[in-house]
């Protein structure tokens, strides 16, 4: 099965730091950068926005928690946001692709 990872990180750089380094590792087959959203959070008892980047990863089942390790260990938040979802269906051949990129 494979799953899409779903990141937000502070920086365009700090997006394709991050996501360089996971399809260089083989924990993502690929990775799209969103450069600006909005998100409106609750951080330290008080309601706070900030301008983000989303990243978003396509892997592998098995290589979702080496993925998510991995990304902590390059983010800059203290509690990042990665989220990961099963994907249920979608093209069999790209499917199939992912799982070849991450093995």
């Amino acid at each position: 099965m494979s799953f899409l990872v779903y990141m937000t990180v502070p920086t365009q750089e700090e997006a394709r730091a991050i996501g360089k380094e996971l399809v260089s590792q083989k924990l993502a087959a690929c990775i799209n950068i969103f450069p600006a959203i909005e998100s409106i959070f609750r951080w330290e008892n008080e309601v706070q926005s900030a301008h983000e980047v989303v990243l978003i990863a396509k892997t592998s089942e098995a290589k979702v928690t080496a993925l998510t390790q991995a990304a902590k260990n390059l983010h800059s938040y203290d509690v990042p946001c990665i989220l990961s979802l099963p994907i249920t269906g979608g093209n069999p051949e790209f499917l199939s692709w992912i799982e070849n990129e991450t093995r």
